[in-house]
């Protein structure tokens, strides 16, 4: 059973940094893209960054770039997004997603196989 399991969110000031974790079960990573996401109050979810360990790329949306960084460990069948300089407008739940088999870095909810259950960043001024 596909399964992704995050930790990691929670309550830091402007400026601050948080580290989420996913952990993957029923899968291995080396197959798949994988991502995460982001659902901002009143805002649709967006996609924030992607992972294809087969290749060791990383991609970023513009909004996170040079301030969000995405890293796996394979050995952990683990995800990771290290969120640095967080700001208010960043407050909202993240998740992380497996891409269906063969889809690369799209950020289109469509083309996510599986997600995991989220977890609230909350950013204070």
């Amino acid at each position: 059973q596909v399964q992704l399991v995050e930790s990691g969110g929670g309550l830091v000031q402007r400026g601050g940094s948080l580290r989420l974790s996913c952990v993957a079960s029923g899968f291995t990573l080396d197959y798949y893209t994988m991502g995460w996401f982001r659902q901002l109050p009143g805002r649709e979810r967006e996609g924030l960054s992607c992972l294809t360990s087969s290749v060791g790329t990383t991609e970023y949306a513009d909004d996170v770039k040079g301030r969000f960084t995405t890293s796996g460990d394979n050995g952990k069948n683990a995800v990771y997004l290290e969120m640095d300089r967080l700001e208010p407008d960043d407050t909202g739940v993240y998740y992380c997603a497996r891409y269906l088999r063969g889809k690369g870095c799209t950020y289109y909810d469509l083309d996510v196989g599986a997600w995991g259950q989220g977890t609230q960043v909350t950013v204070t001024s």
